[in-house]
């Protein structure tokens, strides 16, 4: 019997962390040939995460620009992929979460009749412009899919009440699995910086922030909050590794910059980020992953938007949401800086993402689906 080929198709730096390790375990079974296909929508963030991984892509896209719209993103991806697919000719084409590159992924698979793989399915805000442009991305996805790898039940059961009753998997999240791998006691930083902070003198802060929907105004109460939160507090120090974005990197510059006991960085590999989470007090991010990666490490984490797709963190108390106004946010994280019991009860709390076994679930899926094995039991944290 002919082996199973399975496209995985990523192109940021987020997807990469959570997919490096699903190509893997599908490589690692004998009846897939594991394939894999980057957009390189995040060139330089994509590239280290690959290098963490030691992943070579089987095809390469590559169509990063200086200020990209979302347009091009799109347009070109499907152009590349068009040549991708015809070249590669899988069975099957795995799209993760809810970037520009998973929608025309999964729009591509789709006018190329090839079944699709949601990796990370069923989050929602419900508010289309926010996450923007994610939450759209998802839902598109979802109308393309034939299957649906689900972090949580609750997510499984958002595309239920949307009437999309087969192919659904609970799996946990996969970014649990590359914690596995990358996390060690042991670990010495290439950021000769992360090196020498006093990780167990002060509260070490680790900061995100890069949303599209937080540009503007949002932005700068985040850089005011933040920059009040060092001044006032002689004990923290932040930790901000500053993401490429030109208009992050304007805001960074205007508003935070030489303020006191804030470590204004590049952005980290895959490996030292996770390495800096397992050591920092509590991060501070409007990042997705980081809700669901920093809870496995133990560290509290406060969302700086409005809203959040992954309630079952704030459900189980690991993740609270601070909001984009500086007010609210310097008030959010001094409780956690001050109060010793708040600390300890976000800091306990159980992680509903995984147990570090999502890409085996997905891979058995995979599997079952082309009648080749059994079908996994979901995850029920």
């Amino acid at each position: 019997m002919d082996k199973l080929r399975i496209m995985s198709v990523f192109g940021t730096r987020p997807e990469a962390i959570k997919m490096c390790p699903l190509v893997k375990e599908l490589a690692s079974r004998p009846e897939i040939e594991s394939l894999c296909c980057v957009t390189a929508q995040h060139r330089q963030m994509l590239d280290s995460v690959l290098e963490v991984f030691d992943l070579k892509p089987d095809w390469d896209l590559d169509i990063m620009t200086p200020r990209q719209t979302l347009s091009t993103i799109t347009s070109k991806c499907l152009l590349g992929m068009d040549e991708a697919i015809d070249a590669l000719k899988p069975d099957m084409i795995l799209v993760h979460g809810d970037t520009s590159t998973t929608f025309a992924g999964a729009l591509s698979a789709f006018y190329h009749q090839v079944p699709v793989g949601h990796v990370e399915a069923g989050l929602r805000t419900y508010d289309k412009y926010s996450p923007f442009p994610e939450e759209m991305n998802r839902k598109m996805v979802s109308a393309i899919a034939d299957l649906y790898f689900c972090p949580t039940v609750n997510n499984r059961e958002n595309l239920v009440k949307e009437g999309i009753t087969k192919g659904l998997f609970v799996t946990g999240n996969t970014v649990i699995d590359a914690l596995k791998t990358t996390v060690r006691k042991d670990y010495t930083f290439a950021t000769e910086e992360l090196n020498h902070l006093p990780y167990g003198e002060k509260k070490v802060i680790l900061v995100t922030c890069h949303r599209r929907e937080n540009y503007g105004e949002p932005m700068k109460h985040i850089m005011l909050a933040l920059r009040q939160i060092a001044e006032q507090h002689e004990d923290v120090e932040l930790v901000y590794p500053v993401h490429l974005s030109p208009v992050v990197r304007e805001a960074v510059d205007k508003y935070l910059r030489g303020a006191p006991r804030v470590h204004l960085i590049d952005p980290l590999p895959a490996d030292e980020m996770h390495n800096l989470m397992a050591r920092c007090y509590m991060v501070m991010t409007d990042s997705g992953g980081l809700q669901e990666e920093a809870p496995a490490l133990g560290k509290p984490v406060l969302v700086l938007r409005r809203e959040t797709e992954r309630p079952e963190a704030v459900a189980a108390g690991t993740v609270k949401l601070a909001g984009v106004v500086q007010d609210d946010i310097v008030t959010m994280a001094e409780r956690l800086i001050c109060d010793k019991a708040a600390y300890a009860k976000m800091a306990h709390a159980v992680n509903p993402y995984g147990d570090g076994n999502a890409c085996r679930r997905i891979a058995d899926a995979i599997l079952w689906h082309f009648g080749r094995g059994e079908k996994p039991e979901d995850y029920l944290a």
